[in-house]
């Protein structure tokens, strides 16, 4: 089995926000969908482990920010690659608004938002799926969306050391660090994104 085949699919990528009891936290999530138009109703599904999740689950609010190809790698790592529960993500952030309903958008390198209520939650073990009515939406540029193939080739940095002759790497496919060794630990934790080690490849 392939597990690459799973990047195939057009998976959109979106900075996920939202708020309880005056505190503000975003994610990064890749499955946000309209899953029907009358009424206008959208999903989403977000991992257990993320700060946010808990803020949704307490608040039944949440925004989707749609990323574009205008992203800039470090909007990844911010909102990505650090835990909500440590780090106030929108302290001195600069690059968002607050939208009707009191909670933050992002407006660098995205090309709209939708604010939305959960109607219904769907435990799916690791994540939950939340089923939404939208409430406001705004387009905020032309930039088409980015997709995780374009974050794959376009946004996400390059390895920054080359492979060496005899050496054998394992780079992460989620932010591009590289491991080298002969094996990779089957508890390594990428040291950037915190990604398991089943999302790294092999790099001959």
């Amino acid at each position: 089995m392939d597990k690459k085949t799973m990047y195939k699919l057009t998976y959109g990528l979106f900075v996920l926000t939202a708020q309880s009891e005056g505190r503000d936290s975003g994610c990064i999530i890749n499955t946000a969908g309209q899953v029907t138009s009358e009424p206008n109703r959208i999903s989403i599904a977000v991992n257990k482990a993320n700060f946010t999740h808990d803020l949704i689950k307490a608040s039944k609010k949440f925004n989707v920010s749609i990323l574009s190809e205008e992203a800039k790698f470090e909007t990844f790592r911010h909102f990505g690659f650090q835990s909500g529960r440590t780090v106030d993500k929108f302290a001195n952030y600069a690059d968002c608004k607050r939208s009707a309903n009191g909670l933050y958008y992002i407006t660098a390198g995205t090309n709209g938002y939708i604010s939305a209520t959960v109607e219904q939650e769907i435990d799916l073990g690791t994540h939950t799926l939340f089923i939404a009515a939208v409430d406001d939406m705004e387009v905020l540029s032309g930039a088409p969306s980015a997709t995780y193939a374009y974050y794959q080739s376009d946004i996400k940095p390059k390895p920054e050391k080359p492979a060496q002759k005899g050496k054998t790497q394992w780079r992460c496919t989620v932010c591009g660090y590289v491991y080298e060794g002969e094996e990779l630990p089957a508890d390594f934790v990428c040291p950037l994104c915190k990604h398991p080690a089943s999302d790294f490849e092999k790099v001959q």
